[in-house]
């Protein structure tokens, strides 16, 4: 096994003669992040824990890149790469290696290498303090997965891995195991053929390193650590001070007040004296329909004491406090007096609501006095119209309640799932909506998908509950013109795709849309089945989600036939779309059947698959699990790759 910042040797006569130098490893690296950090968290060993394996991961793909400025060489294995992007098979290639090294025993009198560095000393990892990170935990068959998962070596993992998450053939496995140092890949693939294929589930949260829930560590032994580390820190200062104040010199840290010194700003964010307080008719005239015209709203507005401790929280959450963001939120206090968007009680709770221009704040804390209180944060930037149109108020028993924009004239409820079961009217009082039945915290299996509809002077617009704080906006119609899905044909669209929203459920989703794309006659004459993708675009702008869906004729829901991250299909910025799935027919026959836009002009079918077609459609035999892909044209010349 070679170490980690040893750079292979190149291949005479083979593929190994291609260079990519340390830019666009970098650019592979920064622009595959989650997927690379995926790709180490399920192929380290189990046995470092969830929480180290999250860290060690991260850090065996920060250390990927290759040492120096010179290029580094493409060899055999890393041939297949995403979008035949080489500085991408590199570090992927790196990553897999280091992962492998770091499962290895270390022998005495042999130094360790620098993938096993992180595994050993947790001073070198990514730190947090004060917080256990692990992924999100996922349901049965996840578990299972994991479970079988653990039972294999390191090499198995990886092929299991790479066959799965990268769709890479058994050939190309086994090429680039060897590559990254296994002794027997065929012995890997072998053992790795044990586990059911169930690729699928690789997707999952349960294994997203990338997307963390937090927990407190050890609370006792950490209060008598830091009273520890108080009294040193306090000697500490004491002598720094003798040394940092020299007669007329500068301290380490320049022009700056001392740490202990007041800061107005600061000082301000705290008061709730302070606080922004918007006029109730403000939103009548302003030129923005956005969070900053909305008024402060409840009947404790006035409790200064009430207002004081939900700043003080915001700015330092103790050790008691429930604190959640959604992805890509900041965490830490205003930097000045906020806006005050509500206060009032809520249930069994006094709950709070602050906006700063970047983030809103909700701080909830029981009636009776006792602790949980809780610290929720989302981003909001940006926000306009319909994505200001209301924040999450009050979770319980399975319903929502929402606290609505001034500007909302009436509110509704309606099922998504069932375009013509009408609406269910919701009162308003106050601006704060009646309760609803939210899907977001609904576990078992999806039949119905509950939405806010809400009217203003502009017209209706759908928002659906994510579990977050703000609520998404539901968009349907092509990506370079989506509307809001309040019409006839855009609820149609959605109905059979509405459960696929639990596919992005707290991942900072702003605003999800859908579109009808291609409809496809059955090759054995059974009907026309019909094609959708959705696009899940984030406050945070990275992180988008699409999934191409078909649904096939009588069938109340669709399925996922294909998805894809961070990539810009089914979007504005290339409104192009293409996808295939393995279909079975009535009579027991297989097909490959694939489908692209209006602007496709031809598809292919490639790998254990072989077939084309002249226009945006394609539907040819195949065999029971046949792994296959699709490609095409687009009108303009341009290739499109169907997405995986």
């Amino acid at each position: 096994m070679q170490p980690q910042d040893v750079v292979p040797r190149p291949v005479p006569g083979s593929s190994a003669d291609r260079v990519v130098d340390v830019e666009q490893a970098e650019a592979a690296l920064v622009e595959h992040y989650p997927r690379l950090v995926r790709i180490a968290y399920l192929v380290l060993s189990p046995d470092l824990g969830r929480g180290r394996r999250v860290l060690t991961a991260h850090a065996l793909v920060q250390r990927a890149l290759p040492r120096g400025g010179g290029p580094a060489p493409v060899i055999p294995a890393q041939s297949t790469a995403r979008d035949g992007d080489a500085g991408y098979a590199y570090v992927r290639l790196q990553v897999v290696r280091a992962a492998l090294a770091a499962g290895l025993p270390l022998k005495r009198r042999v130094r360790a290498g620098r993938a096993q560095l992180p595994a050993l000393l947790p001073a070198l990892l990514p730190q947090v303090w004060g917080l256990r990170l692990f992924p999100r935990s996922g349901g049965a068959e996840e578990l299972a997965l994991d479970q079988s998962l653990t039972a294999l070596s390191g090499p198995a993992r990886a092929a299991y891995v790479l066959r799965g998450l990268e769709k890479l053939s058994d050939g190309e496995v086994r090429k680039a195991l060897t590559e990254a140092g296994a002794e027997d890949a065929s012995a890997a693939l072998g053992e790795a053929d044990a586990v059911p294929a169930r690729y699928g589930l690789l997707e999952s949260p349960e294994f997203d390193p990338c997307s963390l829930q937090a927990r407190p560590t050890d609370l006792m032994r950490r209060r008598r650590h830091t009273r520890a580390a108080l009294a040193a820190a306090a000697a500490l200062a004491v002598c720094g001070a003798l040394f940092a104040l020299p007669g007329g010199g500068w301290g380490p840290d320049g022009a700056a007040a001392p740490p202990y010194a007041q800061n107005p700003a600061a000082e301000a964010a705290l008061d709730p004296g302070r606080l922004v307080r918007v006029s109730p008719v403000a939103w009548k005239t302003a030129t923005r329909a956005d969070f900053s015209v909305w008024p402060a709203r409840g009947e404790l507005t006035g409790d200064s004491a009430l207002l004081r401790r939900a700043l003080a929280v915001w700015a330092r959450p103790g050790e008691t406090v429930r604190v959640s963001a959604t992805p890509g939120t900041p965490a830490g206090g205003p930097s000045g007096p906020p806006q005050l968007l509500y206060a009032g009680d809520v249930g069994t709770a006094r709950v709070v609501i602050l906006h700063d221009g970047l983030r809103i704040a909700r701080y909830a804390e029981p009636k009776d006095g006792t602790d949980g209180a809780a610290l929720d944060l989302a981003r909001a930037d940006g926000a306009l119209g319909p994505e200001a149109g209301a924040v999450v108020l009050d979770r319980a028993d399975g319903n929502v309640r929402y606290l609505t924009a001034p500007w909302v004239t009436k509110a509704a409820e309606r099922d998504l799932s069932k375009p013509g079961a009408g609406l269910m009217d919701l009162t308003l009082t106050d601006g704060i909506t009646s309760p609803l039945a939210s899907p977001a915290t609904r576990a078992g299996a999806c039949t119905t998908w509950n939405v806010l509809q809400l009217s203003t002077a502009s017209g209706p617009y759908l928002l659906s509950d994510l579990g977050e704080l703000v609520p998404a906006r539901i968009t349907a119609g092509r990506p370079s013109a989506p509307k809001d899905a309040t019409g006839a044909e855009a609820l149609r669209t959605w109905a059979p795709f509405a459960c696929s929203l639990g596919e992005v459920r707290g991942q900072g989703v702003r605003a999800v849309n859908a579109w009808a794309y291609a409809r496809q006659p059955l090759p054995d004459g059974s009907g026309v089945g019909g094609w959708a993708c959705t696009r899940a675009e984030t406050w945070r702008g990275d992180g988008t989600r699409v999934l191409a869906q078909f649904r096939t004729p009588g069938g109340l829901f669709g399925a996922v036939a294909a998805q894809a991250g961070d990539v810009p299909a089914c979007g504005p910025r290339e409104p192009h779309v293409l996808a295939g799935v393995l279909w079975k027919s009535e009579s027991g026959s297989w097909y490959l059947l694939a489908a692209g836009d209006k602007g496709t002009e031809s598809v292919r079918a490639t790998g254990g698959v072989r077939g084309e077609s002249d226009d945006n459609l394609l539907a040819v035999r195949a065999k029971q699990g046949a792994r296959a892909g699709v490609e095409g044209t687009l009108e303009d010349g341009r290739s499109i790759s169907g997405l995986r």
